[in-house]
């Protein structure tokens, strides 16, 4: 659960990909290159928006998100494997639409989605367990009986594999995602730009102290240590990440348990033992 020393971020680290998207022209022409589509006067980026519609529902962070007049667009960069990615996109999908879509208004308003997961890694795989290997995987709802049949529903999910960056015929799209996947910006001016972004960001004192001060919320971090804590075996190791969640960065006992697999009861009643001493 230990965050990447500071002077070693680079773009594709969470918490610096935020901040240079924070910059509503390097964000368009990133989705330009990477979805193709044009976004006309972006509205300022909101980074890691969270949309929790209900109380009782599972809210999300998204990385990225931008919208104009007449679409939405979801963009999330992935740094490591994960479980369910396919039921993860679905799930951003609805909470997009949920965001997009005024209470009354038709179903005729909803606009153009796209959900973008840019990825250092091949994120499908075989039988066999080995990836495809293909830089891009895209996604649309098309009838089974016939695929010149779409559904029409103007969603687009696009997934890219950073890793394949020599097998894309792009020259541009090539040069971002090799960014992406080395670090090294190359000859692109695009990628020399997102470089030079992230090196003046590493010289500023106030995002260096948002950095360090940053909430730990990546879900797929704490996943990544409850599931190491119950292959171990060691039912405390949840319990003590559930209260660190709590007293460190203010995730409430209820989150808390359920994000480190801790049972509610232990959590609540270690927070009252704690009190009292």
């Amino acid at each position: 659960m230990k965050r990447k020393p500071f002077d070693e971020l680079t773009f594709a680290d969470d918490g610096m990909f935020q901040t240079v998207m924070k910059d509503p022209e390097i964000s368009a022409e990133l989705v330009e290159r990477l979805l193709g589509v044009r976004v006309k006067q972006v509205e300022y980026p909101e980074l890691e928006k969270a949309i929790e519609p209900y109380y009782t529902s599972k809210g999300v962070r998204l990385d990225v998100y931008l919208k104009d007049e007449n679409k939405v667009i979801d963009v999330e960069l992935q740094s490591y494997p994960q479980k369910a990615l396919g039921k993860r996109m679905r799930y951003y999908q609805s909470m997009v639409d949920c965001d997009s879509l005024m209470k009354g208004q038709p179903y005729t308003k909803l606009k153009e989605s796209y959900i973008l997961f840019i990825c250092k890694f091949d994120p499908f795989h075989n039988e066999k367990k080995k990836g495809y290997g293909l830089p891009r995987y895209t996604f649309q709802n098309t009838c089974a009986e016939n695929n010149s049949v779409n559904l029409d529903d103007k969603t687009v999910k696009v997934v890219y594999n950073a890793k394949a960056y020599e097998s894309v015929k792009d020259p541009k799209v090539r040069a971002l995602l090799r960014f992406i996947q080395t670090n090294e910006p190359g000859e692109d001016d695009y990628s020399k730009r997102l470089s030079e972004f992230v090196e003046r960001t590493k010289k500023n004192e106030k995002f260096r102290k948002e950095y360090a001060d940053m909430n730990l919320h990546d879900f797929d971090i704490m996943t990544e240590a409850k599931e190491e804590g119950i292959a171990e075996g060691e039912a405390k190791k949840a319990l003590e990440a559930a209260l660190t969640l709590i007293r460190d960065y203010n995730e409430t006992p209820e989150v808390a348990a359920e994000k480190m697999g801790a049972p509610l009861d232990l959590v609540l009643e270690a927070l009252k033992e704690s009190v009292t001493e």
